[in-house]
């Protein structure tokens, strides 16, 4: 992640075993791929995934940031992916099945004396759901955590992630809520999980909107054809940006002030700290 640059709206997954695929995203509009070597490539294919990662064509000024998924701690393709990333020009890593704090700083650690920025995936497993407040102050290189409820049905043995009216479970509803606080709580940036039906493109438009209503300033996506609905849906509206300009402008004038008017509307402080966090996301 470019220190002081934008923060990415859309983290695009793509598995690292077929180059036609990465040069794909590569290709796309989002700010982020994500080339994946852990459960979107087989452990049959994992060693030749790490051997198209190498060959990858150099770098360009206008493509998306690079990062990698690597397999989880403690599993002997974690070590293999550890060393493959010394060959690697990548913007930073995606640690799957992050537990707490402490399994950041211990990779980190590992990663030592290279310090790349990490971005953890937080609620994947049954402990992990207890430990959202460790991240805080746990290590300078994290810089984003996402949630996943895939991994976590899997884990919790789970039949459906879904509840009777077809919105997601109480469970997984708690999982996302907890990785949005808890990345705030460690002042990271909170990114949305997965839109599972890339077909559906008015759902996603939909839970996209949601979460940046909720917090949330990015969101992970499977499919290239998602990537623009996840910019649109991250990036505030000229309107938003001219409110919120007026906002910060109505406070620099008077600021000694706790409520003011701008608009016919009432604001104070907490919408002031809005508007400047709608103007730092402002592309």
């Amino acid at each position: 992640m470019s220190e002081g640059g934008p923060l990415p709206r859309s983290w695009l997954f793509v598995p690292a075993d077929s180059n036609k695929k990465m040069m794909k995203a590569l290709a796309s509009e989002a700010d982020a791929v994500i080339f994946d070597l852990e459960d979107s490539v087989a452990p049959a294919h994992k060693a030749m995934a790490r051997e198209l990662l190498v060959l990858l064509p150099e770098r360009s000024d206008r493509e998306p940031e690079r990062w990698v998924r690597i397999n989880p701690l403690g599993t002997d393709a974690h070590r293999d992916d550890l060393e493959l990333l010394e060959d690697l020009e990548i913007d930073g890593v995606v640690l799957p099945k992050a537990e707490g704090g402490d399994d950041v700083a211990d990779f980190a650690a590992a990663l030592a004396p290279r310090s790349l920025p990490i971005h953890a995936i937080v609620t994947e497993t049954a402990a992990s759901l207890f430990g959202l407040m460790s991240y805080r102050d746990c290590c300078s290189s994290l810089v984003a955590m996402s949630w996943g409820a895939e991994d976590l049905s899997a884990a919790l043995g789970a039949s459906s992630k879904y509840a009777a009216g077809g919105e997601l479970a109480f469970t997984y509803k708690l999982a996302r809520s907890l990785c949005l606080a808890g990345a705030v709580a460690a002042e990271v940036q909170p990114i949305d999980g997965v839109f599972a039906d890339f077909r559906d493109e008015a759902g996603l438009i939909a839970e996209a909107r949601a979460a940046a209503s909720e917090g949330f300033t990015g969101k992970l996506a499977i499919h290239p054809a998602q990537v623009g609905p996840i910019n649109a849906a991250f990036t505030p509206t000229a309107e938003e940006i001219d409110h919120a300009r007026a906002i910060v402008a109505a406070f620099e004038a008077e600021p000694d002030a706790g409520v003011l008017s701008v608009g016919g509307k009432m604001v104070d402080w907490p919408h002031l700290i809005q508007a400047r966090q709608v103007l730092a996301r402002s592309r």
